[in-house]
């Protein structure tokens, strides 16, 4: 199904699958786009029968250009015809209506996040990449942090994401002078987890996704949590978290699984609880 025309949404056998769907418009982010993506990582996120998401985008150009700025011109209009002489509250209010609810979903799921990058990801494109927990990349695609370009600074999580992903010096390289960066540097720095010939993107991400679907989601979700937990507390703090963590992940259905599995030397199958 389509939460609009701009991004489809479906689910099957565990895997939610979100795709951009503006590929005439690079799948910059209009509104009615930011809307409907808000809403269909929310659903992901919250449907216990989603046990892995596919992010991903139409066409070859582009995953996604971040901001669009043909409609984002036309309202700061708006505010100069209303008197205003600068950007409104309700202008740039996308950031907090928008972007963060899509980035808290994203990277707060308690089930692994694949972004398939097929082209451009620049801006809250690449914030948006950022935010999953894997990346495949075509060897044809780019990133591009471009908030500096529009006299902006960094939304979409980046200011928190970027750093950790390639540290802080060259995030602010990164930030400060935006570039293209071509798929292998993009490996290079860890913003890419896999690149992969551009013709095999949408194979091996989906792939990849579905077999995390059928893995194990308590010890998934564990893991997302421990490492963010771990990005900001001291190491007495990050060993009791590990102790909790671990406590839940053993108490699942998968553990007792994987175990039986493992000493009968057969293949587990997982039921994500």
């Amino acid at each position: 199904m389509s939460m609009a025309d701009t991004v489809l949404y479906e689910v099957g056998d565990g895997l939610a699958t979100i795709t951009l769907n503006r590929p005439e418009a690079m799948n910059a982010l209009n509104v009615e786009t930011k809307v409907a993506l808000r809403e269909a990582v929310r659903s992901a996120a919250a449907d216990d029968a989603v046990r892995a998401v596919l992010l991903t985008a139409a066409g070859e150009r582009a995953f996604c250009v971040g901001q669009d700025l043909k409609e984002h011109i036309g309202l700061l209009a708006a505010d100069r015809e209303a008197g205003s002489g600068q950007a409104s509250g309700q202008t740039m209010s996308t950031v907090r209506e928008h972007y963060n609810p899509i980035v808290r979903a994203l990277a707060g799921a308690r089930k692994p996040v694949v972004a398939a990058v097929n082209g451009v990801a620049a801006g809250a494109g690449l914030g948006f990449a950022l935010a999953a927990d894997y990346r495949i990349v075509a060897d044809t695609a780019s990133f591009n942090t471009s908030f500096a370009g529009v006299a902006l600074t960094a939304d979409s999580g980046i200011s928190w994401t970027l750093p950790r992903v390639v540290g802080p010096g060259r995030a602010a390289d990164l930030l400060l002078f935006p570039r293209s960066i071509a798929a292998q540097e993009a490996y290079d720095l860890g913003i890419a987890s896999r690149v992969v010939p551009a013709a095999e993107l949408c194979a091996e991400a989906e792939k990849t996704a579905r077999a995390l679907a059928e893995g194990p989601t308590v010890a998934y979700a564990a893991l997302k949590e421990a490492t963010a937990y771990g990005l900001t507390h001291s190491l007495s703090e990050t060993l009791d978290k590990e102790d909790e963590l671990q406590s839940r992940a053993g108490a699942s259905e998968d553990h007792a699984i994987a175990v039986r599995a493992f000493v009968e030397k057969e293949k587990p199958r997982y039921l994500g609880r």
